[in-house]
Parts: structure tokens; C-alpha cells; sequence
């Protein structure tokens, strides 16, 4: 038997439906699922992704018994719709679409009114006894079919469009006749046979083969590839093709297209959010190419635009209930598409709809409230690296005030995507791309987004058109990105070609600093100071909630149903108090890393440092250390206070000591003169001090071996800080963490002397404290010898920066030339400083866990490198079974969320967190 690869839905029944999202991508399975329902949708088939994957597969030629398969779908549709395909009395005409098992919306290929040639506009021109609509439906289908199909520039026939509106004196599309559009068909024909050396296809069956090759060819655009990138979705997914008979909303007064969503994308609120255009087909509502209408009643509403609320109340209301019941089946906002014909309402498709982080927050926890998905769902809900937008600033309230009083306020367009954004004025999503490589800020200025403007989207601070409304594709991809936007600013006057634009009677030219309040729409001039966001304000700042805001109250609901899930623990990389503070108010439950080296650095203590390095005995450097020791004590102190009754893991001297010195001869003669030596013994030691690879070098333990007085001085503060600060009637848990150990000996011998110091203190003051000692796990060795090295250790930390730089060869500071080529040309599916590469450096961690632990059951592991942040390597260290990830101070949230999440989506896999510290 056949391979089944095409699945029929129409009259109520469908042969898919919303669990083969896999197979039927998420439109085809969402359309499926809504016809099992008996929700009004036009019939049609997907041809499923299996196709898509053989296609590039096979050279890009299709599976056997594929065409046959679709004759049978497209004659279980014409039974459906009772029309028949290219038939010239009775046309069935048809949509072909995308619909990858994620949502991506825009970034690929479209085709409407397939179909009609020559023959078969006589029979929609009878049906509908609207020559108009007929014509103006065989336009659209030759402007798209040509530049999707045939690769003819869409903007040739937008000028013959022009030309002949021109010609008849008129502005507007909808002014242009029947007659006019006739025309405009055979001109279309034209320009498609003097730009392709081909005639426009007359046959349904070589048109409708040529829009399915279309869209699968529009799974590998550059767009597509870019989205794809930027959204983590793997390449081998590929996408599904959903071939459906045509509704049509551009058949009058009676007929309409929308796209609405069951809650508000951008804030979360729970209201019916949508628009909607009379008399259109539904490409003209999300290019943003006209300016929609609301789709209900709303005192938001501009009382010059009608509702459909208002003007079709009969199919509001029915669209109402479907919209309802999409929610209440799907447990989930739902980003919905649909046609009115002649006043019967058709959906188009539903899906999980793009939401801000904001919208999601508010969404996830009201749907627990209202008993419609369980805490776990709403765990799953929310992408941890959307947090950021949380606690990402905002523009500073008075600075605003006064910049709108100052006459700097521009214009106001449509809320599409909350934030602050400030950068220099840009035209093009290229310019957008030159200034992100030079480190600089940019916003997007365009008439509409496109597509093809994915990469300067993602390159912008912020996104600004002038056209379109809240369900355009640059509202919804911007949302998608988590990018402020604002879009429909109809004040605009924009010049592509001077790379300018006029605002209300003020020029704003490329390059010059603009403003943009996604969260109410405002354009502002100039660059605009910025402000904490209300979470870091709430918790670390300590100020009151905004009135009636709910964002702070649904954050710490959310994070603590996180807390109840995970299965790790969660502390921080910080090395002040108050970076400690910090993150222990975003619920950090101990130090994992405090890193001694960049206390070294301030200015009062480095001359003490660098008297340390000159030193030529150890007598003199135990001089300097001793300068040191206070200051050092001091910093213990306070980072102690701050994580009063938690974990505190310091790690002793790292870097090399030449980083602690000058490097010039300018520098060099500066500070020797400050210190009073000549500068030849100085410039000396500094030339003494140079390795020719550093990061393998005299640095980590190798330092501490061979100064112990260095690490002597450094335990000496860590105890005599516990014991004073203890005395406070603070709980200290001092732990210390030696560096860069490759051998179980080198261990041993910085173990003997933090012991013996921490006797001598314990005993000198009288406190009773319990502490730890552990090593970081960064070089291979360290990890294959782990079972020797855990009987020397109280805690293994996982330093994954450089365990990933020793395990690949890879200098961290030099990779960035090739690492994107690496990830472009597909050698690397993901930067491995970025997320964990598991079956590299991720298969030496495990076996540093398994080996430590089988050595030493009541070892304790960590991660404290910044992949501890990443939500990937988060989820690779619960599946391993480590005991807690650190991270940095506003990465914590995150990885709150992203410890909950692997624990719900791996429960068979982990430990409950086993750091003695947080029992």
C-alpha cells in the first residue's frame, strides 16, 4: 500500500486532526481539527511535510503516487464545494499555503484565486454577477502567481496599477472598474511574457502544480532560512502545503476578511482583539497595504472606522461563539483568520497566536485562575528567554514628560509591540544590519514590512511603519521578536529614496536619533533616557507597583510555581553585594561564582596587587598581600550579609597575573612612576610575565601552587569575613572553589592549605562553621579523572566557557570570526558558548558526574558558566542530574523558569536538588 501522503477536510469530517502537527504542520492539523468540530471551513487537503522532506531529498522531485493522491483530494473537495476545478461554467478555485509545524508567519510562500484563466473567469463572472470582483480576483491571482511561480517582480504590475489609476483620475484600487481590470489582466500577461520569455499558464493542473512546487521551494528562501535561525526551528522539519477551495471576501458589501485574536497579543487582557476590511481578500489585512478596520466595538476605537461589530452584526456574533469555542478546545489564545462571502462567515484557520511577554505573563496565569489549563501548563507557556522583555528598560517617565513637552512628540500609530526602543533613524533593513555590525542602535522605518525585511527586523531596536494595524506582519512578527513597535503611524511621509521622512512638517533623515513607546504607540525625537522596567523596580529597586498593574503580582505567581516544579537549584554569578542583592531578590538561592580576581582591579587596592607581582621574595609579597587582606575581607563581608543563610562559592585566583599590569611603554612609564621603581624593572616583569597562549598558562591553581601565600591570603579573608559576619547573627556558607585543577594532586595541595587556614581562624575566633571545598571541572582531564579528583572534593562547578574552549580546540575570543560561518554553511547547528554542545563537552560533564559521584555519592554538582543562564544547557544539566546551575544576576528568572520547564518535560530524568545549603 501507498504511502499516505495527502489528508482530505470538508463537510464536517476531516481525516487529520490537531495531534499530527508533525505530519500535517500546524495549519493543516488546526484546519483539520476546526472541520472535525463542525466549524464552518472551506474544504480542501494538506500534503504533509513527509512530501516536503523527500522533495529536497530526492533532488526536488516528488514521492510516487503523490499526483494521483491529490487528483483524489481535489475531487473529494469539487464533491464538497460543488464546484468543479478549470470547469468553465462552475470553477472551483483554490488557496495553496504553507503551514509548518510551528507558526512562521509571512516567511513563506502564499497563492489565492487559482484557477482562472481565460475560460473560467466567464463562469465566476455568471455565479457571482460581479464582473468587478471576478476581474479583480484574476488580477490578484496573476500578481501573485507570478511572483511566487515565475519570479516576475510584483512592483511591475503595481505600476501598470498606478499608471492606470493615473489614467482614469482616481486614487484608490476600489475606483478602478471592471473594464479596468480587463485591461490590467491582459497587460499583467504582458509583463509576465517580457520579464519570464513565458506565457502566464492557461492549464489549473500546471497552475496548481506550479504554486505547490512554489511553496516548498519557499521552505529554503533566505527569509524562511533566516527565521528559521533566529527562532531555533530545525531545518529537517520542512513544510506542509495546504491546497483549499477559495472563499472570497472582496464580493461586495456583504463580504469582508479578518484576522482577529481570542485575547489581546500585546498586553494579555481577555477581550476579543481583531480586524477586519470590507470588501478584500485576506493577503490586503496582514501585508498592511490598507488601513483595517476594528473588529468590535471599543471606546479605543477611531469612531471613524466602523466595527464589523457594527456593520455586520449577524456574522459578529457567530464569529463570537466560534471564537470562544476555539479558546475553550484549544486551552489557549488563538490567532484566528476568516472570510465573510455574501454574508456567510468561512474560518480560514486558527492557531496559537504570537503574544509579547507581557501577553503571555497575564495569559498563562489568568487561564489557572479561570481553571482552563492546570500551573504546569502555564509553566510550558511561556519561552524563558521571553523573560528578558520583563525586565528589559522602559523609557523614564519624566524624561518623556518633558520631551513631549518640548514639542519632541512626532506622531502616534497603533501600540503593536510594548517597549522602549532608541537608535538612529533607518530606511532599509540593510542599513539596519550595517549599523548592528558596527554596534550600534537602529529603528526601522518602514512604509510596511515585508518578509524580506526579517533580518534588519531582527538587527533593529525597534520596528515603525506607517501602514498597517495590529495584525500586520510587522506587528505580528515584532511581537514574535519581542521587538517594541509601532505601526499604522499614518503621519509619516517616508522617502525610500532621500532615506527620510516627513512628520508632520519635521524632517527626520537617516541617521538621526529617534524614540519609539511601543507600549502606547508615541513617536518621539531624539534619543529618550530610559528607566528601570516596573519588575526591577518592584523587587530590586524597591518601589510600589504602578496602579493597577498586574505584571509584578502575575511575575512572582509565575516564578513561584516555577520553584514548586524544578529540580535544581538556582544561584547566581556575583561578585558584590550588591549584584548579590539582586539576584537574590529575583530568587537566587546562593552564590555559585564570585570571582576574587575583579575585586583586584578597583583603584585603591591595584597598586597593593601590583606591588604583589614585583615582588622578588615571598616575604615581600606576603608584605603586599597583607594590604590586600582587608580589603578583600571587607568584600566577603558584605557579599556574606547579602546571602544571609546561603550558599557562597568563592573561587580563588584565576587570570594570569600580567593582566594586573600595564601593557604599553606609555603605561608602563605612567605606573612606575607611581609605584617609584624604574621603568626597566617594571617593563621587565611585565615582559617576564607574557605567555604565548595565557589561557593555558601560569593562571588557576598553577598560581596558587606555586604562590601559596596567594591562596593562604585569600582563605584568611573568606574564613576571618564567615566568622565576623557569623558573629552578626548571620548563617554563612562559605564554600571554596579552586580553578583550572587537570590533576587530583593539584587539588590536594590548595585543599591543605584553605583546611589549615580555616583551622587556624575557627580556632583563633571561637565560631563554629561547616564549609566547603570543591574545584571547578574545565579542562578534559579534570573531567576523565573525575573519580580521582571527587576524593579530594566536596563539590565539583562545571566551568563551561572554558571546559567548551579546552574540549574544541577553540580560542573563545577568536572563534567569533568563524563561528557564524560554521553555524551558516550547517558544520555547527548552534554556537557551543551559547548553549551547551552535549555530545561533546556536554558527554564530558557526564561522565565528570557519573565517575565524581560513583568516587563520592555525596558529591555536589554545579554549573556556573553562563551557559548556567541558557534555557537548552538548563534543560542538558537537569537530564545529567546536576544539583544546581548559577547564572548571572538577571538571568536568574530565566533560569528559574527554564529549571521548572526541563523538570516537566523530563520527569523521569534529574535529581531533586541535593545542595545541603537549600534543604
Amino acid at each position: 500500500m501507498a504511502k499516505k501522503y495527502v489528508y482530505f477536510f470538508g463537510a464536517g469530517k476531516a481525516e487529520g486532526n490537531s495531534k499530527m502537527r508533525n505530519l500535517l504542520g500546524g495549519k493543516g492539523c488546526d484546519l483539520a481539527e476546526m472541520t472535525n468540530l463542525k466549524i464552518p471551513v472551506p474544504a480542501g487537503f494538506t500534503i504533509t511535510t513527509a512530501v516536503c522532506t523527500a522533495y529536497y531529498e530526492n533532488k526536488k522531485k516528488y514521492p510516487a503516487g503523490l499526483k494521483e493522491q491529490v487528483q483524489k483530494g481535489l475531487s473529494a473537495v469539487e464533491k464538497a464545494m460543488g464546484a468543479k476545478f478549470g470547469d468553465p461554467q462552475n470553477p472551483l478555485l483554490l488557496s495553496v499555503r504553507s503551514g509548518a509545524r510551528v507558526s512562521m508567519p509571512g516567511m513563506m510562500d502564499t497563492i489565492l484565486n487559482l484557477g482562472l484563466n481565460d475560460r473560467t473567469i466567464r463562469g465566476l463572472i455568471d455565479n457571482s454577477n460581479d464582473a468587478r470582483f471576478a476581474y479583480d480576483s484574476y488580477r490578484r491571482f496573476i500578481q501573485m502567481y507570478s511572483d511566487v511561480v515565475l519570479g516576475v517582480d510584483r512592483e511591475k504590475m503595481e505600476e501598470k496599477i498606478h499608471e492606470k489609476k493615473q489614467q482614469k483620475g482616481v486614487k484608490l484600487d476600489i475606483e478602478l472598474t471592471a473594464e479596468d481590470w480587463k485591461e490590467l489582466v491582459a497587460e499583467f500577461k504582458g509583463v509576465v511574457q517580457k520579464n519570464s520569455g513565458k506565457a502566464f499558464p492557461e492549464d489549473p493542473e500546471k497552475q496548481l502544480w506550479g504554486a505547490i512546487g512554489a511553496v516548498f521551494e519557499s521552505w529554503d528562501t533566505p527569509r524562511a532560512i533566516t527565521y528559521r535561525k533566529l527562532n531555533k526551528i530545525p531545518e529537517a522539519w520542512g513544510t506542509a502545503v495546504n491546497v483549499q477551495a477559495m472563499v472570497f471576501g472582496n464580493m461586495g458589501g456583504e463580504s469582508a476578511t479578518g484576522v482577529a485574536f481570542t485575547r489581546d497579543p500585546a498586553t494579555g487582557e481577555k477581550a476579543f482583539f481583531g480586524e477586519f476590511l470590507p470588501n478584500a481578500q485576506g493577503e490586503d489585512v496582514v501585508a498592511g497595504t490598507r488601513t483595517p478596520q476594528p473588529i468590535n466595538k471599543s471606546p479605543k476605537n477611531d469612531p471613524a472606522l466602523p466595527s464589523m461589530e457594527e456593520t455586520l452584526p449577524r456574522v459578529y456574533k457567530e464569529l463570537e461563539k466560534i471564537y470562544k469555542r476555539l479558546e475553550k478546545h484549544f486551552k489557549d489564545m488563538q490567532d484566528i483568520e476568516f472570510t465573510v462571502q455574501e454574508g456567510k462567515l468561512w474560518m480560514l484557520q486558527t492557531r496559537s497566536g504570537k503574544r509579547t511577554a507581557f501577553a503571555a505573563l497575564r495569559i498563562a496565569v489568568e487561564m489557572v485562575e479561570e481553571k482552563l489549563i492546570d500551573r504546569k501548563t502555564a509553566l510550558l507557556r511561556l519561552a524563558p528567554d521571553s523573560l528578558n522583555q520583563l525586565l528589559a528598560p522602559i523609557f523614564d517617565p519624566q524624561a518623556k514628560k518633558e520631551a513631549i513637552k518640548s514639542g519632541r512628540l512626532l506622531a502616534k500609530g497603533l501600540n503593536a509591540g510594548p517597549g522602549a526602543a532608541c537608535g538612529k533613524a533607518v530606511f532599509t533593513p540593510e542599513r539596519a544590519m550595517d549599523l548592528a555590525r558596527l554596534g550600534q542602535k537602529s529603528v526601522l522605518i518602514r512604509i510596511e514590512t515585508s518578509p524580506e525585511d526579517i533580518h534588519g527586523m531582527n538587527a533593529a531596536e525597534g520596528i515603525l511603519t506607517s501602514r498597517g494595524g495590529m495584525t500586520s506582519h510587522a506587528a505580528l512578527v515584532a511581537r514574535g521578536m519581542g521587538k517594541p513597535c509601532v505601526v499604522g503611524c499614518t503621519a509619516l511621509n517616508i522617502d525610500y529614496a532621500q532615506a527620510a521622512m516627513e512628520v508632520n512638517g519635521r524632517a527626520i533623515k537617516e541617521g538621526d536619533f529617534i524614540s519609539i513607546d511601543g507600549t502606547t504607540g508615541e513617536v518621539i525625537e531624539g534619543d529618550l533616557a530610559t528607566s528601570s522596567s516596573e519588575i526591577v523596580q518592584v523587587l530590586i529597586e524597591k518601589k510600589s507597583p504602578p496602579k493597577n498593574s498586574l505584571i509584578y503580582q502575575q511575575f512572582v505567581k509565575l516564578m513561584s510555581w516555577a520553584d514548586q516544579e524544578a529540580r535544581l537549584g538556582v544561584l547566581t554569578n556575583a561578585d558584590t553585594p550588591r549584584d548579590a542583592t539582586a539576584a537574590r531578590f529575583f530568587g537566587a538561592k546562593g552564590i555559585g561564582l564570585c570571582r576574587t580576581e575583579h575585586m583586584f582591579f578597583e583603584s585603591e587596592r591595584i597598586a597593593a596587587v601590583r606591588e604583589m607581582i614585583l615582588a622578588d621574595t615571598v616575604e615581600e609579597r606576603r608584605r603586599a598581600l597583607a594590604k590586600i587582606l582587608p580589603m578583600q575581607k571587607d568584600d566577603f563581608a558584605g557579599i556574606f550579609r547579602a546571602m544571609d543563610g546561603y550558599p557562597v562559592i568563592i573561587r580563588t585566583l584565576d587570570p594570569p597575573l600580567h593582566e594586573f599590569l600595564p601593557h604599553t611603554d606609555q603605561e608602563i612609564a605612567e605606573l612606575a612612576e607611581q609605584m617609584g621603581v624604574p621603568f626597566k624593572t617594571l617593563k621587565e616583569r611585565s615582559e617576564s610575565l607574557k605567555e604565548a597562549n595565557p589561557m593555558l598558562g601560569h593562571r588557576g591553581c598553577r598560581l596558587g601552587i606555586s604562590y601559596p601565600e596567594i591562596t593562604e591570603m585569600q582563605a584568611r579573608a573568606i574564613f576571618e569575613a564567615a566568622c565576623e559576619v557569623t558573629k552578626e547573627g548571620i548563617k554563612v556558607i562559605p564554600e571554596v572553589m579552586i580553578p583550572l585543577v587537570g590533576h587530583v594532586n593539584e587539588l590536594r595541595s590548595q585543599r591543605q592549605i584553605v583546611d589549615r587556614v580555616a583551622r587556624e581562624v575557627l580556632a583563633q575566633t571561637g565560631a563554629k562553621i561547616k564549609y566547603m571545598i570543591g574545584t571547578m571541572i574545565e579542562l578534559p582531564r579534570a573531567a576523565i579523572t573525575a573519580d580521582q579528583i571527587a576524593t579530594v572534593a566536596d563539590f565539583f562547578s562545571y566551568g563551561t566557557n572554558d571546559l567548551t574552549q579546552t574540549v574544541f580546540g577553540l580560542s573563545r575570543d577568536d572563534a567569533g570570526k568563524f563561528l557564524p560561518f560554521y553555524r551558516e554553511t550547517g558544520i555547527l547547528e548552534n554556537d557551543p558558548f551559547v548553549s551547551i554542545d552535549r555530545q561533546g563537552v556536554g558527554e564530558a560533564m557526564r561522565i565528570g558526574v557519573e565517575k565524581g559521584r560513583k568516587s563520592n555519592p555525596k558529591l555536589e554538582v554545579g554549573i556556573c558558566g553562563e551557559h548556567g543562564g541558557d534555557p537548552s544547557s538548563v534543560e542538558f544539566c537537569h537530564m545529567i542530574g546536576l544539583d544546581y546551575v548559577s547564572c548571572s544576576p538577571y538571568r536568574v528568572p530565566i533560569a528559574r523558569l527554564a529549571v521548572a520547564q526541563a523538570a516537566l518535560t523530563y520527569p523521569g530524568k534529574g535529581k531533586k536538588s541535593a545542595v545541603k545549603s537549600l534543604d
